[in-house]
């Protein structure tokens, strides 16, 4: 960080300290009451802190999409106006360990200035949503008041600089786009209903046009000269730049304290394998200022913008970008974030999110030879985690409000009835017997299974999600639907069943994932999974939730009672050569004999990338070990996982 942007920023507290003193109590401020609507609560903070309510509106329509989200967000951001404050440890994208990063200067934290401004309690502002408006736009209003000489603007244009500003990044274009996209939607209005049922909508602003020049200088320079002339690697019919994320040593005396990614060479020195789908649980301008910080320990190779599916690529894809928190997985795969929140769906997963992000697919698998199916193209929540214990700490974007079906026909090019494999109905449900192949496929619009949101920590409160489509069934341990979900050891250690919670995926199956057929009762399928049956329901009539399909299939070797499940497949330790600490792995699962899973039966061979430390440029520090041990990837629960090929018997 600049001098000069150290002491604007310190300036900026200052301010803000002196702004408080001059704002009303808590008892005065009795405009924000609960009883307010959410556009009653915009129009009181809007008039009472002197910020127009239509800039107050799009920032938040931007940073959330009017609703008021408990801590998920990528920047640590709480409610309506996303006001962040320090969370503390955080998950390392590149290999799941545990970090604790150091914190931003203090007026980025604009939960806590708010708190200050408002008099008010951090804990209240995070979930009392009208206090949660009124403190963005007591920030805005004393950010305003910095960038003009005390004073509020005189009109909306000249909000511009406050509200790049409010958006956290000190890097020019991140800051700014984040302003161009509040403007924009100034301009062209919004209307939604939120999830809560609050109805709120911004008139458009047909002749606005923002005042640029107010930007501080510090805010108008490049922040971050790494990769220079990068071109974005995207198809030519796709509205792509490159902002590069960061690559930095955070601490000067330790080497391997450094974010956000690792310089390589793929796919000469490690092939690219995979594609992974996440959503930012943010705003798009949030991850991508996220990622341009060192210290997140995060990134991704393209991030795509919900409202017309633009794209920022902030990883070469020659590199490896830091996405999830597995270091095979993201040795081998390409990391691409969708604007949006897992548990508010197709508020922010548009068509032309789809769209933009289908194409995107389509020409990477094309480039890197990566098969088009949904054992290569996976969600981070598809992924598993080591070491064992971990695993209840994956991550479950998209969630189970992405439209698997939706999204592979558009990569394929066609129907979503024929990607479905829907077309002789309930032919493909017709006489299905135990060792058979079933892929998952419910009618996203009208599979609605009942889904608990419990926050970010899962640990509630716990409120309904709205009904809606998705793309997963619940599995039982026995046919019907009083039988209790699935358990997993890691997710629920106390051996207690599996829960509807979004966050639990236990006891689910996800489109386009294939299992082998264990079981089948009248109009429900049983499945290999995890060890052990799991029953959905899957009438032969109509509205089947999986139908017929192939694919080859693993099952323990004879002779063996169990087998052990790997949740990557690095090289056996004898590979490792002396001057390379070994990647040691332990098995996350087994499996019992007599137990069949499918495989894409590629004997994947197995490889280490070490490269620990920041000193990128010296040869001792890019080191990639071949191993002669050779593995399968399966469909074992939620999660792909490996086993050994000596452990198996391949069945076509």
């Amino acid at each position: 960080m600049t001098k000069a942007i150290k002491r604007w920023r310190t300036a900026l507290f200052a301010i803000a300290a002196l702004v408080m003193c001059a704002m009303p109590s808590v008892a005065v401020a009795a405009a924000a009451t609960q009883t307010q609507t959410e556009q009653q609560a915009f129009a009181a903070a809007a008039q009472e802190f002197g910020v127009p309510e239509n800039v107050l509106l799009a920032v938040s329509y931007n940073e959330s999409r009017w609703e008021m989200n408990a801590g998920a967000s990528i920047d640590g951001g709480y409610g309506v106006m996303d006001l962040r404050t320090y969370a503390g440890a955080t998950t390392s994208g590149r290999d799941g360990s545990t970090m604790t990063p150091p914190k931003q200067p203090a007026n980025y934290y604009t939960l806590d200035q708010a708190a200050g401004l408002l008099h008010q309690s951090t804990d209240t502002l995070k979930t009392d949503m009208n206090q949660n408006i009124r403190g963005g736009a007591a920030v805005l209003a004393a950010e305003a008041k910095q960038l003009n000489n005390g004073q509020l603007p005189s009109g909306i244009n000249d909000w511009y600089a406050a509200t790049a500003q409010f958006s956290g990044s000190v890097d020019s274009q991140a800051n700014t786009s984040f302003a161009d996209d509040v403007y924009a939607t100034i301009k062209s209005g919004a209307t939604l209903t939120t999830s809560a049922g609050q109805q709120l909508s911004l008139a458009a602003t047909a002749n606005v046009a923002p005042t640029r020049t107010s930007l501080p200088m510090s805010l108008l320079q490049p922040q971050h000269t790494n990769l220079p002339g990068q071109q974005a690697e995207c198809p030519s019919t796709l509205n792509c730049r490159f902002i590069p994320a960061a690559y930095a040593q955070n601490d000067p005396n330790d080497p391997t304290n450094y974010g956000n990614f690792d310089y390589a060479h793929r796919p000469s020195d490690m092939q690219i394998k995979y594609i992974y789908i996440h959503d930012t649980e943010g705003s798009y301008d949030s991850a991508i200022s996220h990622f341009q910080d060192p210290t997140a320990f995060d990134s991704a190779n393209y991030v795509i913008r919900s409202s017309d599916g633009a794209i920022t690529q902030m990883v070469p894809n020659a590199d490896i970008s830091w996405g999830v928190g597995n270091w095979y997985q993201n040795m081998h795969g390409i990391n691409i974030e969708h604007e949006g929140f897992a548990a508010q769906g197709a508020t922010w997963y548009t068509e032309a999110m789809y769209q933009s992000s289908a194409t995107l697919v389509r020409w990477l698998a094309d480039k890197y030879h990566i098969p088009l199916d949904r054992q290569h193209i996976l969600g981070h929540e598809d992924l598993s985690r080591f070491p064992a214990a971990n695993q209840a700490k994956q991550h479950w974007d998209p969630g189970p409000y992405w439209d698997w079906n939706h999204y592979m026909a558009l990569i394929h090019g066609q129907s979503d009835q024929a990607e479905a494999g829907t077309s002789t109905a309930s032919a493909l449900t017709q006489g299905l017997h135990v060792g058979q192949v079933v892929a998952i496929s419910p009618n996203f619009a009208t599979n609605q299974p009942p889904i608990q949101d419990c926050g970010n920590t899962g640990a509630g409160p716990c409120t309904p999600e709205p009904p809606q489509g998705s793309n997963f069934v619940y599995l039982h341990t026995q046919p019907g639907d009083s039988a209790p979900l699935l358990s997993d050891p890691y997710m629920h250690t106390d051996g207690s069943p599996g829960t509807t919670v979004i966050s639990d995926w236990s006891a689910k199956a996800s489109t386009g994932f294939q299992y082998v057929v264990a079981g089948v009762q009248d109009d429900w399928t049983g499945i290999w999974f995890a060890g052990q049956i799991g029953w959905f329901y899957n009438p032969h009539s109509s509205g089947q939730t999986a139908h017929r399909s192939s694919s080859p299939t693993i099952t323990p070797r004879s002779g063996l009672s169990t087998i052990p499940v790997y949740a990557a497949a690095f090289p056996e330790l004898s590979a490792y050569p002396s001057d390379v600490p070994p990647e040691s792995l332990t098995p996350s699962y087994s499996i019992a004999a007599g137990q069949i899973y499918t495989t894409t039966a590629q004997n994947l061979p197995t490889d280490y990338f070490y490269d620990a430390t920041a000193n990128y440029s010296k040869p001792d520090d890019h080191i990639i070990v071949h191993g002669n041990q050779k593995y399968y990837q399966i469909a074992f629960n939620h999660h792909t996982v490996f086993v050994r090929v000596d452990d198996v018997m391949l069945k076509r």
